[in-house]
């Protein structure tokens, strides 16, 4: 990601406040890419996304650069989010067909309040949210915290709380403040860890070659990223239109594994604010978000619903579902994993 993750925190887990899913002010977003070749025969897709579109859609793009969503019949357009851009509106209105969010958290909550919506596949198999220490005071497991000056976003303190709750920790024996979206307070040593997103390479370049990395899948509590939703309405009436989407990202996701630089290349040719540079260096890091021993196994875009249930429990602990938890077999659903199960690429 480029400097613009500065603010991607906030639009990111603001979004889990209960108000920000008032379907009021409904708004569709503003395309920013369109197919190469529109097909007038296609059926049209609008896919809202969370936040502006960079490397954690790098699949998706080349899926339309490389013509995957045409040989699906689609003629799917972008709709980037931003600060001020609601995600779940467009997706419950129809105006988009689907949407994604960064984290699997901020769906559970959507749920809890009455929006009916369901995951039906994860893009990155863990949340790219960690805590960075230096050696002279690391961080490397939950439990190094205890005693800790921990410097984090304000809109990502419920990701602490549950973390700590998780592994039986009190708060209270650890120092915690609250910091913006740079680093400089690990470096100036005013905190001994801050938190921020893995693939933010260049906000992270700034702490050094001795940067300790305490990734969030390390801290005992699972969360996706990047999940694909719909409404329950879509699932059960236009699966197939899901599937079709789905299977054309799969293989986007898979080209990308394949040619990854290639793949940066189209991604900064279709959205030239990228950075070349930095996009090279991140590409990495997002396919090992995005690949592991489960989509060995399952294929790109499954998840594991025991995951999602243990969200649930931990979250609702903590108090976070302000209107009750929410059922688990009402967030989620494997059905258009099923129907492109011989599709979606089977990567390690």
């Amino acid at each position: 990601m480029n400097g613009d993750d500065k603010q991607i925190t906030v639009g990111r887990r603001s979004l889990l406040k209960g108000g920000a899913f008032a379907l009021a002010a409904a708004t569709a977003g503003i395309s920013v890419f369109v197919p190469r070749h529109s097909n007038s025969a296609a059926s049209k897709v609008v896919i809202k996304y969370d936040w502006l579109m960079s490397n954690g859609q790098i699949g998706d793009i080349v899926a339309a650069k490389q013509g995957l969503f045409e040989a699906e019949g689609l003629d799917v357009e972008f709709s980037p989010g931003g600060p001020n851009s609601a995600t779940v509106p467009p997706v419950i209105t129809g105006d988009a067909q689907l949407g994604q969010f960064s984290d699997s958290a901020q769906l559970l909550l959507a749920r809890s309040s009455g929006v009916p919506i369901k995951i039906f596949a994860c893009g990155f198999r863990m949340a790219p949210f960690a805590f960075y220490s230096l050696p002279k005071a690391p961080v490397r497991t939950v439990k190094d915290m205890v005693g800790k000056r921990i410097g984090i976003q304000p809109t990502a303190r419920y990701v602490l709380d549950a973390i700590l709750l998780k592994n039986n920790i009190d708060p209270s024996s650890l120092t915690i403040s609250n910091i913006g979206f740079d680093m400089t307070p690990l470096t100036t040593d005013q905190v001994d860890a801050v938190t921020g997103w893995i693939t933010n390479t260049q906000a992270l370049s700034v702490i050094g070659p001795d940067r300790i990395d305490l990734m969030m899948k390390d801290t005992g509590l699972p969360s996706y990223a990047n999940v694909y939703f719909a409404t329950d309405d879509a699932v059960t009436g236009h699966a197939e239109t899901l599937a079709s989407v789905l299977r054309a990202v799969a293989k986007g996701w898979a080209w990308t594994h394949e040619h990854p630089e290639e793949a940066v290349k189209l991604v900064v040719e279709a959205y030239p604010q990228l950075d070349l540079a930095v996009e090279l260096k991140t590409v990495p890091r997002i396919l090992s978000l995005s690949f592991n021993a489960e989509t060995g196994r399952d294929g790109w875009g499954s998840f594991d619903p025991a995951a999602l249930a243990e969200q649930i429990s931990v979250y609702d602990k903590i108090g976070q579902f302000k209107s009750g938890a929410p059922k688990l077999e009402d967030c989620y659903t494997t059905e258009i994993l099923d129907m492109t199960a011989a599709d979606r690429p089977k990567i390690a």
